[in-house]
This record gives structure tokens, C-alpha cells and sequence, in this order.
């Protein structure tokens, strides 16, 4: 079955990747792409999602500016991980399609609304605004969404805090709302996405692919991997916002179990952490799953097969 998806991202290294992989799998359908502030400012991270559309040949995706600032917080950006233009070290075509007129939020709630109910899903791989700010303009379309798969949190880990992973720090009141929505929520958290390690292996896998989009992937990771070393240590880049897309299109490369989530919004050590409840099954309402495995080979295949046919 085709997935029909909103992307809602900020663009940022992993996210273009993401967004290649879905344009590049038959299984995803991408209907539109609403942005968010996080990775960079939103100028520059709606402007990265242009260029990498026009990359692959897909402008007739709808780009939708969103929000700019968290619910309540301040503007927090990580320049130390994707530089100072979101994606520095690569260089993107200037898009000839401008951006829609509507707000992110806006557009969420209409192309919900004007789908089969069960007919969308909301794929979000930045902080959470976005998607809070539709579920709380019409909440009809929470019981019309198939399914909200974000990547985002950790079970066991946290990158920007000791408790906390990024997407969820920057927002975590719009977090919070998003995963207390009845809604099925489906968190693709570090625990899973810390195993997505762009090796020496798969980059030179994607260089032989010999097109733009492989270039592209190469100048990404050399830039990305650089930068994760200084930043956290890691030999290999962590290639985190694919894993959503992996997931929708074979749930058995990313493997979930059923658990309460919880958003920390209140702790001064521990804002943003999510908190998962894994003491005892599950309750038969749980509305929420979590990452617990990922099948590194199957989703690297799956992720350079997208490349190569872009």
C-alpha cells in the first residue's frame, strides 16, 4: 500500500536524505512539505527543501513555510551540527517553484481535511510546532490522520541534554500536545537512529551510484560526519530522520512495541525528555509506539536503492 505523506522537517543534512528517500521509494507518495524552524532559521530551512526538490526534478511538491519560533520558547538552532546555512558542505540548485502561500499549519489541516479519512500520514523529523499548531487549529483532523511518525526522542538516550534529544528540547510543549493527541503516534527515537551510522562502506556505495543525488549524499555525510565528530564523538555519522520513512515503508526494517510516551516539559534538568513506560505491557488504548530495532543493511539498501532511482 502507497503511504501519502506530509513531511514536516528542517532541512538539515538527515532530513535531505529523508526527503530523497521518500521521493525516491514507490511505496511513499509525498504530498507536500510544510517546514519548521530548528536545524536553522526557517528562511534557510525552507529555502534548503526548495533547492533539494529542484535537485531531484520534483518541484511540483508544494513547499509550506511554517513556524519560525517554538510554541513558547525561544529560537534554538544547531549551526555546530549542520552549519551555518543548515546544509553547508553542498551546494543546491537555485528552485525555480516559490514556496505556497499558506502557513504550514494551515496546509496540514488542508490537505487533511481534504483526503480520505485514514488517507494521510504526518511524518515529522524537526521540532513538533507545526503539527501541534494544526492539531489544536482543527481538531477534527486528528481522528482523519492515518498515523504521526516522528523521529524524535529516545527511550534510554538524549543528544542535545543529557535527558533530552533535539527535536523534542527545542519544542517540547508542542511535543507534549502532540503525543497526548489520540492519534496513533509512532516515536522513531535516538535508541534506533544511533544505529543508522553512515559508514565508509555505505558512502562509497553511494558514490558509485555516479549521479547528482549519490554526490549530493557523499558531500552530505563528509560534511555531517565531520561535524558529529566534534560534536558528540562518533567515528560514523548517525543518519536519524531516514529511519521514519524506512519505517512506513517496511515495518519489520524498524521494529516497535507499544508504550506509553510521556513529554517532560516542566524539569530544569530534564525538559524535553521523553518519558517511556516500558514496566509492564502496554495497555490495550496505548495510542503510542516506539523504535526498539533497526535492520541497519536492509534500511542503507533501501535508502541508496531511493538515491539511485532519483
Amino acid at each position: 500500500m502507497i503511504r501519502r505523506i506530509i513531511l514536516d522537517c528542517d532541512p538539515g543534512h538527515d532530513d535531505a536524505v529523508a526527503i530523497m528517500f521518500a521521493l525516491g521509494r514507490p511505496e511513499i507518495e509525498l504530498a507536500a512539505i510544510t517546514t519548521v524552524g530548528g536545524n536553522q532559521t526557517i528562511d534557510k530551512v525552507t529555502r534548503n527543501a526548495r533547492g533539494i526538490l529542484a535537485l531531484c526534478g520534483r518541484e511540483e511538491i508544494p513547499v509550506y513555510r511554517g513556524a519560525e519560533r517554538p510554541v513558547l520558547r525561544q529560537v534554538e538552532t544547531a549551526p555546530s551540527i549542520h552549519g551555518e546555512t543548515g546544509l553547508d558542505g553542498v551546494e543546491l540548485p537555485i528552485p525555480a517553484a516559490a514556496e505556497r502561500p499558506q502557513r504550514a499549519a494551515q496546509a496540514i489541516v488542508e490537505i487533511v481535511r481534504e483526503s480520505e479519512p485514514g488517507s494521510i500520514t504526518l511524518v515529522g523529523t524537526g521540532p513538533l510546532t507545526n503539527l501541534a499548531l494544526a492539531a489544536r487549529l482543527e481538531p477534527a483532523i486528528v481522528n482523519r490522520v492515518r498515523e504521526v511518525v516522528i523521529m524524535g526522542g529516545g527511550i534510554y538516550e538524549g543528544n542535545w541534554t543529557a535527558a533530552a534529544e533535539f527535536n523534542i528540547w527545542v519544542d517540547p510543549e508542542a511535543a507534549r500536545i502532540v503525543f497526548d493527541e489520540p492519534w496513533q503516534v509512532t516515536m522513531v527515537g535516538l535508541d534506533v537512529t544511533h544505529q543508522a551510522l553512515a559508514t565508509s562502506a555505505v558512502v562509497d556505495k553511494a558514490a558509485r551510484i555516479n549521479t547528482p543525488t549519490g554526490k549530493f549524499f557523499v558531500d552530505l555525510m563528509r560534511f555531517f560526519q565531520e561535524s558529529n565528530r566534534e560534536a558528540f564523538g562518533f567515528a560514523d555519522p548517525p543518519v536519524h530522520d531516514p529511519c521514519t520513512i524506512a519505517y512506513l515503508i517496511d515495518p519489520e526494517v524498524v521494529r516497535t512495541q507499544a508504550a506509553p510516551v510521556a513529554v517532560e516539559t516542566r524539569g530544569e534538568l530534564t525538559a524535553g525528555a521523553t518519558v517511556v513506560d516500558l514496566r509492564a505491557p502496554a495497555p490495550a488504548d496505548c495510542h503510542t509506539r516506539v523504535a526498539t530495532q533497526l535492520d541497519r543493511e536492509r534500511f542503507w539498501e533501501l535508502v541508496l536503492d531511493a538515491i539511485a532511482r532519483l
